[in-house]
C-alpha cells in the first residue's frame, strides 16, 4: 500500500521535527548541567557556550578547522562547542557529557588530517581549548607552563619576548596547536638537534575522566608516557604542558632553493636520501616536492617537476658552507641563497611567511592558507633507488600542477640517540627520514582520493613493512578505525595502533585500559582499553 505523497511530506517533517528537537533538548540539557555544576555565574559561563541557534556558532566552529574537507555542510556538527576558560568548567564538561551520553572531542589547533577533533558521526560537543592560552617563560629554569591552547607561533613568539638565548623544537607552522603537536610526539626544524617536542616536555597538567586534576606526580610515569606522544583524545584533556628550552644562537642560517628535474633534481634528492640523516645535528635540510608549470619545460604540457630543499642551520653562513662542501656539494648551495637570521625570524620563514615579516604575525591564527586535502604518511630506512623516485615523480605528473605535495623530513642526530621505548614515538636509530604526501581534495575529490591509494600502494616497496609505519600527528583513517560506540578489539585496533606505534601500541592499550577503562575519551583512532579477558 502506498501513502499518498502529503501523507509521506508529512512523516517525514514529523521525523525531522522530531530529531531536531530531540538534538535541542540534549544540547540544552547539556548546557543547563554544564552552568549548574561549574563554579562560574551563569552569565559569565554562558558566554562561553556556542550551539546551531547562535549566530556565532559557524564562527566559532570554522575558527580553526584547517582541513577544509571537513568544513562542508555534509560534515557531522557538534551539539555544542565551549570555549572554557578554567579548569572547573572542565570538569563540569566531563561531568554533563557523560550524564547526557555526549562524547566530547577535544580541540587545541584543528590540523587534525581526519578532523578528529571536531567531527563525530554519534552525538558531540566540542571542548576548545583556545583560551587556555598562556606561555610562563622561566629564563632562570630555563622552563615554560604553556596553556593547552597555545600555538607553535604563539609559544615562539612568547619565548622570544623573554629571551633571545632560548627556543622550543616545536613544529613548523605557526597556528599548529602545541598540545596536539605534543600529544603526537611533534617534530620540527631542531629536532635533529634536540629531538621531539616530547622529548623536551618534563610535566603536565592533565584533567582525566574522573576529573582530577594531575600533574606528573599525581598521574604517574605510565600515563606522563603515553600524553607524550601516545595521540590526542585518548586520556584526558591536557591543560597545560612543561616545556624544557633549548639553547639557540644569536644568529642562525636558514635558505630555500629549487631544483627541477632539468637541474639533475632526482641525482641530488638521491644523494640527500643518505645525506641528510648523517649531517651534524645543528643542520636540517628539508624537502617538498610538486608539479608547477613552465615555459622552459621540455614537455608538451609544460610541466615541470620541482623539488625546494628547505634549510636551517643553528649557526652561521660560513659553518654551514664548510659542511655543504664537504657532505653535500650536489645541491651547489651559493652564499646568495642564505640568510642569517634571529630564530624567532626563521620560525616566520618556516611558517610559508616572508622571511622579515614582522614576528608578531606568529599570533596571527588565520594568517596561514588552509586548504581541502587528503594526507598519509610513511618512513623509510633505505633510500628509495633512482628507478623508484621516476616512478614517483611519473605518478605526480598525473595531477594538475600545484594539487599534491611530497614532503621528505630527515631523521638522524639526536633522534637516533633515543630509545625507541622512551615515548610511545617508536622512529629513531635506523630511520632515514618521513615520507609525507598532500593532495589537494577541493575539486575531482574521487579521482584524487584514488590517485592517493595509487601512490600509496606505488611506494609499498620502498617503505617499512610489518607493520608499514605511519606517523599518528597526521592520522589515516584509512589504515582502520574503532567502533563509534561499544568496544573495539584489540586485533581491530591494532590495524592501525601497529603502524603508528609499532610495539608501544601494547602499553598505551594497557595505560589506557587502567586510566580510562570505560573509554570515555575516545574517537575513531584513540587507545581503546582492553579487557584481559578479550582477545589480546
Amino acid at each position: 500500500m502506498e501513502l499518498p505523497t502529503t501523507q509521506i511530506s508529512l512523516a517525514f517533517l514529523l521525523v525531522i521535527s522530531t530529531l531536531l528537537f530531540s538534538s535541542a533538548s540534549k544540547s540544552d540539557e547539556f548546557v543547563q548541567c554544564v552552568t549548574k555544576f561549574s563554579k562560574d555565574s551563569a552569565p559569565t559561563i554562558s558566554k562561553l557556550f556556542f550551539t546551531p541557534r547562535n549566530s556565532s556558532y559557524n564562527a566559532a566552529l570554522l575558527y580553526s578547522i584547517n582541513n577544509l574537507r571537513f568544513a562542508r555542510p555534509t560534515t557531522p556538527k557538534p551539539r555544542v562547542i565551549i570555549t572554557p576558560r578554567t579548569e572547573s568548567q572542565i570538569q563540569a564538561v566531563i561531568y554533563c557529557a557523560k550524564k547526557t551520553n555526549l562524547q566530547v572531542r577535544i580541540r587545541c589547533g584543528g590540523h587534525s588530517f581526519e578532523g578528529l577533533s571536531y567531527v563525530a558521526y554519534v552525538p558531540f560537543v566540542v571542548l576548545d581549548l583556545r583560551n587556555f592560552n598562556s606561555v610562563k617563560v622561566d629564563i632562570a629554569s630555563a622552563t615554560a607552563w604553556v596553556g593547552g591552547g597555545v600555538t607553535n607561533g604563539e609559544l615562539y613568539y612568547r619565548i622570544s619576548q623573554a629571551t633571545s638565548d632560548y627556543g622550543f623544537p616545536a613544529g613548523l607552522w605557526a597556528n599548529v596547536g602545541v598540545g596536539g603537536l605534543i600529544s603526537g610526539g611533534g617534530y620540527g626544524k631542531m629536532r635533529r638537534k634536540y629531538g621531539l617536542a616530547a622529548d623536551n616536555t618534563v610535566d603536565a597538567k592533565l584533567i582525566d575522566a574522573h576529573g582530577r586534576i594531575l600533574d606528573r606526580q599525581a598521574m604517574g610515569e605510565d600515563l606522563f608516557w603515553a600524553i607524550r606522544g601516545g595521540g590526542g583524545g585518548s586520556f584526558g584533556v591536557v591543560v597545560a604542558w612543561k616545556i624544557n628550552l633549548v639553547r639557540v644562537p644569536k644568529k642562525v642560517t636558514v635558505f630555500r632553493v629549487f631544483r627541477s628535474l632539468e637541474q639533475n633534481m632526482t641525482n641530488i634528492f638521491y644523494k640527500w636520501q643518505s645525506a641528510a640523516p648523517r649531517f651534524p645535528k645543528e643542520l636540517d635540510i628539508r624537502c617538498n616536492g610538486q608539479v608547477l608549470s613552465s615555459e622552459n619545460s621540455s614537455r608538451p604540457d609544460k610541466k615541470i617537476m620541482v623539488m625546494d630543499f628547505e634549510g636551517l642551520y643553528l649557526g652561521r653562513v660560513d659553518d654551514l658552507f664548510k659542511v655543504m662542501q664537504q657532505q653535500f656539494p650536489e645541491l651547489g648551495l651559493v652564499r646568495e641563497d642564505c640568510s642569517q637570521v634571529t630564530w624567532v625570524q626563521a620560525m616566520v620563514f618556516f611558517s610559508n611567511l616572508p622571511l622579515y615579516s614582522p614576528p608578531e604575525l606568529l599570533l596571527n591564527k588565520t594568517v596561514l592558507p588552509r586548504i581541502d586535502f587528503k594526507g598519509r604518511s610513511d618512513f623509510t630506512k633505505v633510500p628509495i633507488p633512482i628507478e623508484g623516485l621516476e616512478g614517483i615523480w611519473d605518478l605526480m605528473f598525473q595531477l594538475p600542477n600545484g594539487t599534491a605535495m611530497l614532503q621528505f623530513t630527515p631523521f638522524g642526530g639526536r633522534l637516533s640517540e633515543i630509545s625507541e621505548t622512551a615515548l610511545p614515538f617508536p622512529y629513531r636509530a635506523g630511520y632515514l627520514y618521513m615520507l609525507n604526501l598532500y593532495a589537494l581534495t577541493n575539486v575531482d575529490e574521487a579521482n584524487r582520493l584514488r590517485w592517493v591509494r595509487n601512490i600509496d600502494a606505488y611506494l609499498t616497496p620502498y617503505v617499512t613493512s610489518n607493520p608499514r609505519s605511519a606517523y599518528v600527528n597526521y592520522v589515516n583513517l584509512w589504515m582502520g578505525t574503532n567502533n563509534p560506540t561499544g568496544k573495539t578489539s584489540y586485533a581491530q585496533a591494532s590495524r592501525w595502533g601497529k603502524r603508528y606505534f609499532q610495539n608501544n601500541f601494547d602499553r598505551l592499550v594497557s595505560v589506557k585500559s587502567m586510566v580510562d577503562p570505560g573509554n570515555f575519551f575516545r574517537h575513531e583512532q584513540s587507545i581503546p582499553p582492553i579487557s584481559p579477558w578479550s582477545d589480546m
